[in-house]
This record gives structure tokens, C-alpha cells and sequence, in this order.
């Protein structure tokens, strides 16, 4: 699967384990869970069916705020979100915004590529965490 800035993986857990390791994984790096979102207790409130869908925000206003300062419109993607979902094959996925993707979309200047730097490794070890090898 190939959609324009960003970036998938494939989970060594079921959905409920995938975001287990990955509340735990945000945590552990210092960051704070803003919010859930389960689409499929949404779609079953209205009487329909999902396949488990669901996006964990979370952030640090340290590393968001100068990005906001540099363009405000990147209030629109941040904070950072992790979508986790599980398709037909009963395969669970992980998603996230590719941090430079977003400052290409928002314009943000390069003086930003170590906060960048930063969201991208600190995303990459939340996804690691999802690893059957991970220890997290």
C-alpha cells in the first residue's frame, strides 16, 4: 500500500496488543496521549460494522509548538497520530504522517529538520514497539 506520505507497517500483534505497545512505547519516550478515537465502537453506535480502526493523538507541545510557529497550518496535523486497524485478513496495521511530508505540505522551513528528525525517530520506535522482536 502506497499513499503519499505515509507510512504503513505491518503489526506482529492483533489490534488490542498493537495498541497496548504502542500507548506504552508513547509514554515511554515522554510524550502524552491526547486522545482515542475508535472508529468501530462509532460505526457500531450508528448499526454498522467495522473492522477494528483506530487513532491514537499524542505530542509534545516542545516539539509542536516551533513547527506552529513556523507555519500555524500545521495545527491541522498535529498533534502526531498512529492509526491502527485490522484488514480482511485479520492483519493488523500501523500508520502514521511521515513528519517531512507534513513539513513539505505546511511549508516549514529547514531550520525545523531537527524537530523533524526528532518526531520521525521517535515515531519509528513507537511502530519498533510493535515488532514481535521489539522487547517493549
Amino acid at each position: 500500500m502506497t499513499i503519499s506520505g505515509l507510512k504503513t507497517s505491518l503489526s506482529g500483534y492483533g489490534p488490542s496488543e498493537t495498541l497496548n505497545r504502542i500507548l506504552a512505547a508513547v509514554e515511554q519516550l515522554g510524550m502524552t496521549v491526547l486522545a482515542r478515537v475508535d472508529h468501530s465502537a462509532a460505526a457500531a453506535k450508528v448499526g454498522m460494522e467495522l473492522r477494528p480502526t483506530e487513532v491514537i493523538l499524542f505530542g509534545n507541545p516542545k516539539a509542536g509548538t516551533p513547527l506552529m510557529q513556523d507555519a500555524q497550518t500545521m495545527g491541522i496535523d498535529l498533534p502526531l497520530k498512529i492509526l491502527v486497524w485490522q484488514d480482511d485478513q485479520n492483519r493488523t496495521w500501523v500508520a502514521f504522517n511521515d513528519p517531512f511530508w507534513l513539513a513539505g505540505r505546511h511549508a516549514v522551513v529547514e531550520g525545523a529538520v531537527p524537530i523533524l528528525e526528532k518526531m520521525a525517530k521517535a515515531l519509528a520506535k513507537i511502530v519498533d514497539a510493535t515488532s514481535p522482536s521489539s522487547t517493549g
